[in-house]
């Protein structure tokens, strides 16, 4: 499903027009992306919680010449982990 499926299906859904159905995903992604770059998570009891993972600075193999070490420097990216009531519906 792609951006403009779940803009209609929502529309569908909810009985919106898909402009405010659009403007209703923007929003969301919005306020999730905002929340994140703070450092806080959000959760949606059912459905799943939003939070940033941290991965630690480590050391990798360079794959053009596996005898190469190069170091990989820390970062951080989005996570979402389902809830227990959307894990149990698939």
């Amino acid at each position: 499903m792609k951006k403009q499926d779940l803009i209609k299906a929502i529309a569908t859904a909810a009985g919106l027009s898909q402009d405010a159905a659009a403007k209703s995903l923007k929003a969301f992604i919005d306020v999730v992306t905002k929340a994140l770059k703070k450092g806080d998570t959000v959760g949606i009891t059912g459905f799943g919680t939003f939070r940033v993972a941290h991965r630690k600075a480590r050391m990798g193999v360079n794959p053009q010449n596996p005898k190469q070490k190069i170091k990989i420097a820390a970062s951080k990216s989005p996570s979402f982990k389902s809830g227990k009531t959307f894990k149990e519906s698939i």
